[in-house]
């Protein structure tokens, strides 16, 4: 979790595509506090995140943004047409959950799909 390999994709030119699903949370942590630990929540909450679209621009790359779902295709066609790397940020609600997981010491047989 961090980003300074985008400065090594602007300095060698690699047409980069970074997709953010961002729920303001640290969405893997808070997903693995909810299922695992009986949803007692500590540390997730992102409400000092940084302005993504920002952070690409401050990099020289294109950022972008899709705050609702019928930006999505918008967005990502934008971002794949363009031959330089690109920062798309994509709002999602703040309780969606990403699956497939698989749960800590637990083999890729036993993932989480729901």
């Amino acid at each position: 979790m961090n980003i300074q390999e985008m400065a090594t994709a602007v300095q060698c030119c690699l047409p980069v595509k970074v997709v953010i699903l961002n729920n303001a949370y640290l969405g893997m942590v808070r997903q693995w506090q909810e299922l695992f630990y009986d949803k007692r929540y500590v540390c997730t909450d992102m409400n000092c995140a940084p302005d993504f679209v920002k952070l690409a621009e401050a990099f020289g790359v294109v950022g972008l943004r899709a705050s609702k779902p019928e930006e999505v295709e918008a967005v990502l066609k934008e971002g794949l047409s363009v031959p330089q790397p690109v920062i798309m940020d994509f709002k999602v609600d703040r309780e969606e959950s990403v699956y497939p997981m698989v749960p800590a010491g637990a083999p890729i047989t036993e993932m989480l799909l729901v």
